[in-house]
């Protein structure tokens, strides 16, 4: 079936282009019913994103992403990677995301540096570098063709074109070429560092607030946000014309109005140079992020004005930096009198410190000797003391001891005494006592025969006679008085005979 008028891409059983494409694989199909054209596959390199543009379906609405089936920029963005998309219905235009520069170089005008891409050095990857390189020459031409008809911009440098040879779109393997000899020959290639150099020929500069004219050298970092990147494009186009269609006009628009509110010599000396930058970057950035993009920095770098004004101002600051030097060094002078001074004290008092250590160490030291000296004597001094009471209690013991054997000695004998005055008075006579005594001590085996010869005897055998047959009790009773109201004869101790003793030879 004929496609329908204003379609250009066909269904199945339509007659045209293809709507659906085939991706990598062995297909049959009939040759004259069908011809089949080998393109590349979309392959976006890490670093980048793809912000899709569908050609075909109805318009989308004004200001608006478009949906299925409609005409327009799409609001998803592809992450890097390789997409099978049909060219004749998808336009995919690639943008980098990361931190970009502009740069502005006084009156020389200036630069857009866009971020460095370093492909992967593996050859496992050799084909997808190859369709990215490819990718990123169709982006350059597109770019360079932006660059030639725009008027802010003086040219456009790759890094990758320069270190490559010169861009070729890849053509279909040669017949008989395998698909390995093309791997091979995509590997070979080099791995090139990827950067973009716009030329700008635009420059800051704006009047100061006492009427000199002021120029500046500046570096704006900025960022595409990803999620905001598909308006962007929508709004303003690829970076180039970003650059062209919102940097730049916001950069020297709010530097001009910020920078008229300064005087010359704040943009030399003094705090006014940062303050102008702190307020400049807070403009951009507040300016800059309603359109989504993320303004990091604002850096002056320089700021130009004419020489007639800048040699008297410079001379003058030059002159106050050196008074305000040659204080510094009167003060570390001063500073290193101070410290010689300090450390001759300090070295002093380190001396006399010792000295009084020293004096202090030998006060203590005599202290302790004299103290230990003290505890000597009171020791010994003690122990005397102690020697002289142990003495004494000696003195009194041996005393004590002595009056207590004298007086033992005297008890003992006065009772011994007192028992021979007992036994004396029992026997009425000393005399008589003394012969008991007497005859008591003599040896019992003593034999002694006494012959009486008294009054009245006869020759008597005294070991056979009593002492009433010798006359004995009459010698007693002739000695010792009668008592009183008895007789003599009564009176008379009564002789007991003698206890009996052993027969011994008679001598």
């Amino acid at each position: 079936d004929p496609l329908p008028q204003g379609e250009f891409l066909a269904d199945p059983g339509q007659k045209g282009v293809w709507r659906r494409v085939l991706g990598p694989g062995i297909y049959r199909l009939n040759p004259y019913a069908v011809d089949v054209d080998v393109v590349d596959a979309v392959s976006i390199p890490v670093g980048y994103v793809g912000v899709v543009t569908s050609l075909s379906g109805k318009p989308a609405a004004e200001g608006e992403f478009a949906g299925p089936d409609e005409k327009g920029i799409r609001k998803d963005i592809l992450q890097p990677g390789i997409y099978y998309a049909n060219p004749k219905q998808y336009k995919i235009d690639v943008l980098e995301i990361g931190v970009n520069q502009v740069s502005l170089l006084g009156r020389t005008g200036g630069e857009v540096l866009t971020k460095t891409i370093q492909f992967a050095d593996d050859k496992q990857q050799g084909g997808f570098n190859a369709l990215a390189q490819n990718m990123l020459i169709q982006q350059q031409a597109q770019r360079e063709d932006y660059v030639e008809k725009s008027s802010i911009f003086k040219g456009l440098t790759s890094s990758m074109r320069a270190r490559s040879a010169a861009p070729q779109a890849r053509q279909p393997a040669r017949p008989g070429q395998r698909g390995a000899d093309v791997a091979q020959e995509a590997q070979s290639q080099p791995n090139p560092t990827v950067q973009n150099t716009f030329t700008l020929n635009q420059f800051v500069t704006f009047p100061s607030r006492d009427g000199f004219e002021v120029s500046l050298d500046m570096t704006v970092e900025f960022e595409l946000l990803p999620e905001k990147l598909s308006g962007i494009f929508r709004a303003y186009g690829d970076l180039p014309a970003v650059v062209e269609k919102a940097l730049m006009p916001q950069i020297l628009s709010i530097s001009r109005l910020k920078g008229s509110a300064y005087k010359v010599t704040e943009f030399i000396v003094g705090e006014g140079r940062e303050k102008f930058q702190i307020d400049l970057t807070e403009a951009l950035a507040k300016a800059l992020g309603e359109r989504g993009i993320d303004v990091h920095n604002a850096l002056i770098r320089h700021v130009n004005v004419p020489p007639d004004i800048l040699t008297p101002i410079r001379d003058a600051s030059i002159a106050i930096e050196q008074d305000l030097t040659n204080k510094e060094k009167q003060n570390t002078a001063k500073k290193q009198a101070d410290l010689n001074t300090e450390t001759s004290l300090i070295e002093q008092r380190g001396a006399q410190t010792v000295q009084e250590t020293l004096k202090l160490t030998g006060e203590i030291m005599a202290a302790q000797e004299r103290e230990v000296a003290q505890i000597g004597a009171e020791t010994r001094k003690t122990v005397a003391e102690i020697e002289s009471r142990t003495a004494a209690m000696r003195a009194e013991k041996t005393i004590t001891l002595g009056q207590a054997a004298a007086e033992s000695v005297r008890l003992v004998e006065g009772e011994r005494a007192r028992g021979y005055q007992i036994k004396t008075a029992a026997f009425g006579d000393a005399e008589a006592f003394t012969l008991w005594e007497f005859a008591g001590g003599m040896n019992p085996g003593l034999n002694i025969q006494v012959i009486h010869a008294g009054e009245g005897t006869l020759w008597t055998d005294l070991s056979k006679a009593s002492l009433g047959e010798l006359g004995g009790a009459k010698i007693l009773g002739n000695r010792l008085p009668a008592p009183a109201g008895m007789s003599a004869r009564a009176a008379a101790p009564t002789i007991l005979p003698a206890p009996p003793r052993p027969s011994a030879p008679t001598k």
